[in-house]
């Protein structure tokens, strides 16, 4: 029988992509509301310039996890690519608000932010995270995780070494493309498994063609070790 946590009935509040969904929409709503408090007459400087660095640790929180996650993956590579450049006009934009030298300045500069970023974020909820949530190894309750940490100014673990002996089966792969989602270009880590990992393999060459090198440092019969690279 499946532990409690795993039982749920899909597309309800019970269903952790959904839960997983509220958390980053949670995120989205509360910044929302700031800016626009601002677009009204009498917002302070002091209040225009804690939005704007909240918009930009929103973005770099949700680049760091949830495009990075889709970046590598051939279905959304390309709408990552459009996501990340709208999301330098936005992060420009809130630089001019910080600019801003008088209330009406300030108010129209947060107006039009805010309608950018509610065009942005529903593109977000309609198109990536229901891709994110179909894409194989990818875990959203995990990313979801990771954008709250990033978000409250916590860092993420980036473990050289990706051990996944311990893991239930069900939990590794999620585990392995999101420390994979994580590199840099030519940054690798190693996998350690107790069998050789073949189904993964063609789970990247399915969602990351091209974009990693696969070199296996031990081969069993007890242990085996992959350095997984990502390719720029």
């Amino acid at each position: 029988m499946a532990p409690a946590a795993d039982v749920y009935i899909q597309a309800t509040d019970t269903d952790p992509d959904i839960r997983a969904q509220a958390v980053i929409e949670e995120a989205h709503r509360k910044l929302l509301e700031r800016l626009s408090a601002l677009t009204g007459p009498g917002a302070a400087a002091e209040s225009a310039a804690a939005v704007a660095g909240q918009v930009r640790v929103l973005g770099a929180a949700t680049d760091r996890t949830l495009y990075a996650a889709a970046s590598g993956a051939a279905g959304t590579r390309l709408l990552v690519r459009a996501l990340r450049a709208a999301a330098d006009a936005i992060g420009r934009h809130a630089d001019s608000l910080t600019a801003a030298t008088d209330d009406g300045e300030r108010s129209g500069t947060a107006r039009v932010l805010e309608a950018m970023l509610t065009v942005h974020v529903g593109i977000e909820r309609a198109v990536l995270l229901p891709a994110l949530a179909a894409l194989p190894g990818v875990d959203l309750s995990a990313l979801a995780g990771d954008f709250a940490t990033v978000l409250a100014g916590g860092r993420l673990e980036d473990p050289a070494v990706v051990d996944v002996r311990e893991i239930p089966h069900g939990q590794r792969h999620p585990r392995i493309f999101t420390r994979f989602a994580r590199l840099a270009a030519e940054e690798s880590f190693v996998l350690v498994n107790n069998h050789d990992p073949k189904p993964l393999r063609r789970e990247f060459e399915a969602t990351h063609p091209g974009r990693f090198t696969w070199e296996y440092v031990e081969s069993g019969p007890e242990r085996w070790q992959v350095r997984i690279t990502r390719v720029a």
